[in-house]
């Protein structure tokens, strides 16, 4: 899975001209989001054929700023504030997050501008967090 970064104009139609151009290339969305930021919006989608989405909405001149690695984090719902803990714990290792939203299967997406480390910081987390059921904060 990746996460495509996309510039839309920010007007009636762009997100159904994306959404049906995808759908016509059978390329579906599993996270993402939309936000406004002035005259453009700017727009995050978790996909698994980026290459490929990449090329279909540039062919209807839907721009792709850039296909970003992601790390994907299933987060315990059992135990508030978790976000915060394991943003905390990427903060200490200096990654910053330049995207997170959540994909449809409840779990964290973000897209950091240190993939590495942030791979790091994110199978220790599922070793803690995970294998030991009694943790709180």
């Amino acid at each position: 899975m990746k996460d495509l970064e996309i510039i839309l104009e920010n007007k009636a139609g762009m997100l159904a001209l994306m959404g049906e151009t995808l759908g016509k290339h059978q390329i579906s969305l599993e996270g993402g989001g939309v936000f406004d930021n002035g005259k453009y919006s700017v727009a995050h989608f978790l996909i698994e054929e980026a290459e490929k989405a990449k090329v279909v909405l540039e062919e209807v001149g839907i721009k792709v700023v850039s296909t970003n690695d992601v790390i994907i984090q299933k987060l315990r719902q059992d135990i508030p504030g978790q976000l915060g803990v394991f943003c905390k714990e990427l903060a200490n290792a200096g990654v910053n997050i330049l995207t997170q939203y959540s994909d449809h299967s409840n779990q964290l997406i973000i897209v950091p501008d240190n993939y590495e480390k942030a791979k790091l910081v994110s199978d220790k987390w599922m070793k803690t967090w995970w294998d030991n059921q009694d943790y709180s904060i």
